[in-house]
């Protein structure tokens, strides 16, 4: 439903912002199921030291633990930037049902931009992909965040 898709993406927008307000650069991502986040995270990689620290496989990794599985069937993932091939890989082996993303990514985005793993017809699974939810709001962000740094 599109007016639920705006309501998630706020609360990966909230994600983003901390993820800002620590330096990292401004990507949120949270785990959605039965109409309750079952888990959110903020980009990390500086803080934890670990290339793999990425919003969205952080809030998967997150979800598996919470639910006790690996495989993700019945959630959607709400992620403020388009995903990175490694993100985008990890939503399709967790099993995503949708995937929701607020900007694309045309440096690295792998669900449409450059790539289109999750889509990819080769993989044994595929999802649903909504793209451009709270766009200006997601881009902005983004955009104040390497505004500042340069």
């Amino acid at each position: 439903m599109p007016g639920d898709h705006e309501r998630w993406m706020e609360g990966a927008l909230r994600e983003a912002e901390r993820a800002a307000q620590a330096g990292e650069v401004p990507i949120g991502a949270i785990v959605v199921r039965d109409d309750q986040v079952v888990a959110a995270a903020a980009n990390a990689p500086i803080a934890l030291c670990d290339p793999t620290a990425h919003a969205e496989v952080r809030a998967l990794r997150a979800a598996g633990a919470v639910l006790g599985n690996y495989r993700l069937p019945d959630c959607a993932l709400y992620v403020t930037v388009e995903p990175c091939a490694m993100c985008a890989g990890a939503a399709v082996l967790a099993r995503v049902h949708t995937l929701v993303y607020g900007c694309a990514d045309p440096k690295a985005g792998a669900a449409g931009s450059i790539f289109d793993v999750v889509r990819d017809p080769r993989l044994n699974h595929r999802m649903a992909v909504v793209a451009g939810v709270e766009e200006a709001r997601c881009r902005a962000l983004l955009r104040t965040f390497f505004a500042a740094r340069r």
